[in-house]
This record gives C-alpha cells, sequence and structure tokens, in this order.
C-alpha cells in the first residue's frame, strides 16, 4: 500500500465545482417548484449559498437558485398550514 501526498484542487478547479454548485442549485429550486420541495428546496439553499461563498462566475444562477429555494420553503410552509399537507395540485 503506497502512500501518495495528500492532492490539492487549484483554483480552477474550484470555481468549476461552484460553477455547478450554482447551476445545480438553480435546477434543484425550480424543481422542487412542482416535486419534493421539502427536500429540494433547502438543497438549493444549501448549494446557492456554497457556490456564492466560493466566489462562483454564475453569481446570479446562484442567487435564482437561493431564492428558488426560499420560495420552495415557504411554499412548503403555506400548504403545511392551510391544508395539512405537502402536496399540492392544480384544479
Amino acid at each position: 500500500m503506497a502512500l501518495t501526498a495528500p492532492t490539492r484542487t487549484t483554483p480552477a478547479a474550484r470555481r468549476r465545482d461552484a460553477d455547478g454548485m450554482a447551476v445545480a442549485s438553480f435546477v434543484l429550486g425550480l424543481i422542487g417548484l412542482l416535486l419534493f420541495n421539502a427536500v429540494f428546496g433547502p438543497c438549493a439553499i444549501v448549494l446557492g449559498t456554497l457556490a456564492i461563498a466560493r466566489q462562483t462566475e454564475r453569481r446570479g444562477r446562484a442567487l435564482l437558485g437561493l431564492t428558488l429555494g426560499f420560495i420552495d420553503v415557504i411554499l412548503l410552509v403555506v400548504l403545511v398550514t392551510l391544508d395539512n399537507t405537502v402536496f399540492w395540485q392544480f384544479g
């Protein structure tokens, strides 16, 4: 068993990871409006916050994902308060 030195990420790799987090935050926040807002909303908030903290180049997308995540959580609270359920449907 050979010991290897720990790998260090370059700033470009960290920024690329942060860009991926920003996109994932947006997608999860958008999906959370329709499905599983109890799961996808908080995930979108966490990923958006991490992307902004890691100085993503896609800051607008991270902020949009963060906003959609908060809307998901607010929608969940409203649904639980009004209908005593976490599901909603059109019609």
